[in-house]
């Protein structure tokens, strides 16, 4: 049995939750979600298998 994780998902759900927790940092959650994505993005390392 494997199961695979993707790191966008994850990181997006971190986002989400602290918008709702914190609020006042919209921008700065924004923005860090939005680089980490297109880092994932362009370095590949979206997916991981464990077994």
């Amino acid at each position: 049995m494997s199961i695979n994780l993707g790191l966008a998902p994850i990181v997006s759900l971190l986002a989400g939750i602290l918008i709702l927790v914190v609020p006042r940092m919209l921008n700065y959650i924004v923005a860090v979600y939005l680089i980490l994505i297109g880092l994932i993005g362009l370095l590949g390392a979206g997916n991981f298998t464990l077994r």
